[in-house]
């Protein structure tokens, strides 16, 4: 590659009579402040903000006369500016944008051109921003989540979710009817309030049979069929291993596991009796050998497994309460990322039908207050990113009443480290929950799904409703506080700060530190090729790591 001596001296001006009259010290020679010119940098400086800036810039190459650029908006560049610059011998578009200098000069500007790019501030990350880095992480989440274990929590799942509405309403009209005879009111009405209330949950393990057949693939109305068998009365006349069954006894896991056999069973049947037959032996053989597998072995078995769960949660609470819930409320969206957490509503559901109400979803609750609570300090934090603060302000009252989606994918998770910091939260106010159930006054919900402020309506407990409230509203506003103060101080480090703590106007433009980047893109395109790129979402095992650490 040849030289030619405009470059090795630095100016055209540094040759002939300036040269002569000023030596090395003529101005000509020399930039302000005593500093000896850099033409290759003048150059480059000169070139960048007309192809649209530091975050307009993905690559950078060169050849033996070209400046080889790979663009983000192709939009952003002046062409018409740029061949007029008197160092621009052309442009050519191709695969990439190349920009002519000369054989000897690009090799010089090129360095003086990346060093630009690399120093150049990160544009301002929005609220767009960590948006797709979310949704990048949802669906992340959701292909990790496709292992055959997860999918058949998932399917387990799908049976108890249509349950949920009648759970919340029937749980609302429970806690109305318990306030009304606890401040004696309306006597005439209380009985009929409580059959209501307790209508749905006597049947439930009909609807859990039913659905599960549904999900499985049977007929829904064989696997209600069999599930109905461990609700009638008359099985109290039947013993098994020398005891006497009671309706009821097996609870919604022995439902499960009926209708699971029912599906089994009718699957068998169809591949195996003929079609002119099927219509009267595969539902009768289905019910048949499902309900007397269920009435002597199923019943028995799942009634074991129902009182074991609702016998440790209570011995681990009142022996381990505050430590429980700190682990409970810390781990819950960790639990929730992989997908785990699914494995928890039969044990919710047993909880309910055994006691009235289940003592580990206010504990779990706790993980939105310290999401709330993160969110607070990510908006304090970054004073001067309009579109994230705009985000967060849109997006907490739905988290005060327990959607915490829009948060945990919107602010915290795309962050990094204020997701931890949450979880912080969340493990404090789970912890502050089960203290006061080690001490004696279980808190519990009568039903599965709402968290947050949306809680209230359906708290009950060993002691009054006002103590369980107050115990409650103690956990979430120490999730709030704990949540509030983890990542405030400990949430962001340097290089978050830099990358987000930055103002974006209502049009568009970049400002740093109150000086404007010239040809900086939008607040909602894509950072630089030189910054900090998208990472996975947080958890363990086979998730990945946070975006930020």
């Amino acid at each position: 590659m040849s030289t030619d001596s405009t470059d090795s001296t630095g100016s055209t001006d540094s040759t002939g009579s300036a040269g002569s009259a000023g030596g090395a010290g003529s101005t000509a020679n020399r930039g302000g402040a005593g500093r000896p010119r850099d033409k290759n940098r003048e150059t480059a400086a000169t070139i960048l903000p007309l192809v649209g800036g530091a975050g307009n810039i993905t690559s950078v190459a060169h050849c033996m006369t070209r400046l080889r650029l790979g663009l983000r908006d192709r939009s952003l560049v002046q062409d018409e500016a740029l061949r007029a610059l008197p160092s621009v011998l052309g442009v050519v578009e191709d695969d990439t944008y190349q920009i002519v200098l000369g054989p000897g000069t690009v090799a010089r500007v090129t360095p003086a051109f990346e060093a630009l790019v690399a120093a150049a501030p990160a544009p301002a990350r929005s609220a767009e921003d960590l948006a797709g880095r979310g949704e990048a992480m949802r669906a992340a989440r959701k292909a990790r989540n496709a292992t055959p274990f997860k999918l058949f929590l998932r399917k387990i799942a799908n049976v108890f979710v249509p349950l949920i509405p009648a759970l919340i309403g029937c749980g609302v009209i429970a806690g109305l009817n318990g306030l009304l005879i606890n401040l004696g009111v309306l006597p005439g009405v209380t009985p009929a309030l409580a059959a209501v209330a307790s209508g749905f949950m006597a049947l439930i393990a009909v609807f859990v049979g039913h659905n599960t057949a549904k999900e499985f693939g049977g007929t829904p109305v064989l696997g209600g069929a069999v599930a109905s068998v461990i609700v009638f009365a008359g099985v109290a006349k039947i013993e098994v291993f020398g005891r006497p069954l009671s309706p009821g006894q097996g609870g919604v896991l022995g439902a499960l596991g009926a209708a699971l056999l029912a599906v089994y069973v009718e699957k068998w049947c169809r591949r195996r009796v003929p079609e002119a037959l099927d219509v009267l032996v595969t539902p009768t053989l289905t019910v048949l050998v499902a309900g007397l597998v269920t009435v002597f072995g199923l019943m028995f078995v799942a009634g074991e497994v129902s009182r074991a769960v609702g016998d440790f949660a209570d011995w681990l609470l009142a022996h381990a309460g505050a430590g429980a819930g700190f682990v409970l409320g810390g781990l819950f969206l960790p639990l929730v990322m992989l997908g785990l957490h699914q494995a928890l509503i039969p044990i919710h559901t047993t909880l309910i039908e055994q006691q009235g109400y289940t003592v580990l979803l206010p504990i779990l609750a706790m993980a939105g207050a310290g999401q709330v609570g993160a969110a607070v300090a990510v908006y304090l934090k970054l004073p001067r990113n309009g579109s994230i603060r705009r985000t967060i302000r849109s997006a907490l009252p739905a988290g005060l009443l327990g959607v915490g989606e829009p948060l945990i994918y919107g602010v915290s998770l795309p962050l990094g480290r204020p997701f931890v910091t949450a979880c912080v939260g969340g493990a404090f106010g789970g912890g502050f929950v089960g203290l006061f159930t080690m001490l004696g006054a279980k808190t519990g919900s009568t039903a599965i799904g709402p968290s947050g402020w949306a809680l209230f309506p359906l708290l009950d407990g060993n002691k009054g409703l006002g103590e369980t409230a107050a115990i409650y509203a103690g956990g979430l506003l120490t999730g709030y506080v704990a949540g509030f103060l983890a990542t405030y101080f400990f949430g962001f480090s340097r290089a978050l700060l830099e990358e987000f703590d930055v103002a974006t106007e209502e049009t568009g433009t970049v400002v740093s530190s109150g000086t404007p980047v010239a040809g900086t893109p939008t607040a909602g395109a894509p950072a630089s090729g030189t910054g900090p790129a998208p990472g996975p979402e947080p958890g363990s095992g086979t998730e990945p790591a946070p975006v930020k650490a």
